[in-house]
């Protein structure tokens, strides 16, 4: 099963039923900034999440910036994917799933009854922990969410592929393969490559669950400078099980323990001035 709006492709093609199947692809520049919390693009206000009998996020309040990027850190199993795919509704298909609060992007409640989820995942792109490129060439991969929402012209599409191969810094590296099965390239660049294919399709938040965590360590570097990069253009959040790379990165940090917030703040603030004796033991390796 397939989806394009996000950069987690499991899901199926419903998500493309267009009204008008002449969607355009959404214009990078036209993304509002925000330096402040106090502007956040993205407002989480008492969400809960229970999956059957199991209290997974306990009254998540919390507000998260556009481009800049925010790590959310904590131990397994303390609910930091569950908030990630909360985020951009792939909590939709877990069974026997109950939400309750609100999250709001550009003041848009992506839980409103009459929300279309399709717009909603095409603003909060998913790059998942193990890369996962389509069955189809480099070229086709980054195209291929671009023609679900309409982009026909072979002359835009050149230019679509390119540049985003270009942010995802892998063009160098396959511009004379385009047409060769993206298969053949290697974790680390199937990884940039299904970079590319989301950014493709105009995001607003880049959402990344462990997204190097199953890659080499200079393919994680790369990915990372990546990030750092694409934070100009993008609001970044990241779950990410290693602090050394939150420490590296990130501009904001939320520390989650047991499905709630226990601090948020800058980086420099959590890491170096932690308010919580929680938080405190969690930097110093007293549980991980």
């Amino acid at each position: 099963m397939i989806t394009v709006p996000y950069f987690n492709f499991n899901k199926t093609f419903r998500s493309f039923q267009l009204k008008n199947g002449k969607e355009s692809i959404a214009n990078d520049e036209k993304l509002l900034a925000s330096d402040s919390i106090k502007n956040a693009n993205i407002k989480i206000s008492n969400l809960n999440v229970t999956i059957k009998d199991n209290h997974i996020l306990k009254n998540i309040s919390l507000e998260i910036p556009d481009k800049k990027i925010t790590c959310i850190i904590g131990p397994s199993g303390c609910g930091k994917s569950t908030l990630l795919k909360t985020i951009n509704r792939l909590i939709d298909d877990v069974p026997n799933v109950k939400i309750d609060g609100s999250i709001y992007v550009d003041d848009e409640d992506i839980y409103g009854k009459k929300v279309e989820i399709t717009h909603i995942r095409k603003k909060l792109g998913l790059l998942s922990q193990r890369p996962t490129p389509l069955p189809m060439s480099i070229f086709d991969n980054v195209a291929f969410g671009c023609r679900i929402h309409g982009t026909k012209n072979k002359k835009a599409l050149q230019k679509i592929v390119e540049q985003n191969l270009i942010n995802a810094g892998l063009w160098e590296e396959v511009k004379d393969r385009l047409h060769t099965s993206a298969s053949d390239l290697s974790i680390g660049q199937q990884q940039r490559l299904c970079l590319a294919r989301g950014l493709a399709v105009g995001p607003q938040f880049i959402l990344g669950d462990e997204a190097t965590s199953a890659l080499d360590p200079i393919s994680s570097q790369h990915i990372e400078n990546m990030f750092v990069k694409l934070k100009e253009r993008y609001g970044i959040i990241l779950v990410t099980h290693t602090l050394r790379q939150a420490l590296r990165i990130a501009d904001n940090v939320v520390f989650v323990y047991l499905g709630e917030v226990i601090e948020t703040g800058s980086a420099d603030k959590v890491f170096n001035n932690p308010e919580h004796e929680l938080t405190r033991q969690y930097l110093s390796g007293v549980f991980s």
